[in-house]
């Protein structure tokens, strides 16, 4: 299991399928998620965009004006979802969390008309 984790902390920003991590670890798909899932409480999915999402929070202190590359450079294809997932994990857009993180102002948001 650890070679799965590690493995998979190794190469978050690249899509896998969980029968090829389960072939690291020596074991069949149902018991490797099983297994998995007994050991880091989530899914291996639901582990690598955790992973994903920790380290685009890390990424924008020191890029917060590159979102959608960010997200790209985690493993996004989608600036939308990576933005919503964000959102989801951390309560806040990635730019405005970014700034929080830098204690810079929050982005200003546009009036509406």
């Amino acid at each position: 299991m650890a070679r799965a984790v590690h493995w998979i902390r190794g190469h978050y920003a690249q899509s896998f399928r969980v029968e090829e991590v389960a072939a690291l670890a020596g074991m069949s798909a149902s018991a490797f998620y099983r297994n998995f899932q007994a050991v880091t409480a989530m899914s291996p999915i639901q582990f690598q965009k955790q992973i994903r999402l920790q380290e685009a929070r890390l990424l924008l202190t020191t890029h917060p004006g590159d979102v959608t590359g960010v997200g790209r450079r985690v493993g996004y294809d989608s600036p939308s979802q990576f933005s919503r997932e964000y959102r989801r994990q951390f309560g806040a857009a990635p730019s405005e969390d970014a700034a929080r993180l830098r204690g810079a102002p929050p982005p200003a948001t546009p009036a509406l008309p």
